[in-house]
């Protein structure tokens, strides 16, 4: 298991038993990997975000050098592009940090007055933009909606009011690495290469699609 999704170095194939690499791919395709499906996370969170009635959406995330902040970011121009629309300004990467979604905020809404959703790439940079936009006056999700990543429930049933966020069903893809080993236990060929689990949308009070 790994912190990340980035790819990391294979253990090799000189293991005398099964490993499933989880989270964190392997770089050699001919190990098995299971790992979330960001870019379609993205999707999944764009496309409630315009079934909800909003077409001015942008992207405030983390860390360019997580591989999630890059899949989740071209997920979302992928599924804008796919619904006849464009992302408002560029991709703001930064920090996962509270202090980040509240200060791009801000330089958000004083560049783009006329955003109406923001997708943040983590609960955490969403929390803030919450701070920011009821400190500009702006009324969530009537003004705008706001979206965080993670689900990461001490944050998101918290936030005034509780936010939508995309959960990467952790559970699921560790029970499905534990079937796979198990399976190659007993002789089975279970594949190779990396494979992409799917995750889900969590709606909370934050984009509740306006009436």
């Amino acid at each position: 298991m790994g912190e990340r999704t980035d790819p990391r170095p294979s253990l090799g194939p000189g293991i005398p038993v099964p490993v499933v690499y989880v989270y964190a791919p392997s770089d050699d395709p001919a190990d098995l990997s299971l790992t979330p499906d960001n870019a379609g996370a993205a999707r999944l969170a764009v496309d409630h975000l315009v079934g909800s009635g909003r077409s001015r959406i942008a992207h405030i995330t983390g860390d360019p050098g997580y591989a999630a902040a890059q899949d989740r970011a071209a997920g979302t121009r992928a599924a804008l592009a796919a619904a006849g629309l464009e992302l408002v300004g560029d991709v703001m990467f930064s920090d996962w940090s509270e202090h980040w979604g509240r200060d791009a905020a801000a330089l958000l809404l004083d560049r783009h007055p006329d955003v109406d959703a923001i997708l943040c790439g983590s609960d955490q940079i969403a929390r803030g933009v919450l701070d920011t936009a009821r400190d500009m006056g702006r009324a969530v999700p009537d003004d705008i909606a706001v979206m965080g990543f993670d689900n990461w429930e001490v944050l998101t049933t918290n936030a005034r009011p509780q936010l939508t966020s995309i959960d990467a069903n952790l559970q699921q893809l560790g029970r499905t690495a534990a079937q796979r080993v198990f399976a190659a236990l007993d002789g089975v060929d279970v594949g190779h290469g990396t494979h992409y689990l799917p995750t889900r949308l969590v709606i909370r009070g934050s984009t509740i699609a306006r009436r």
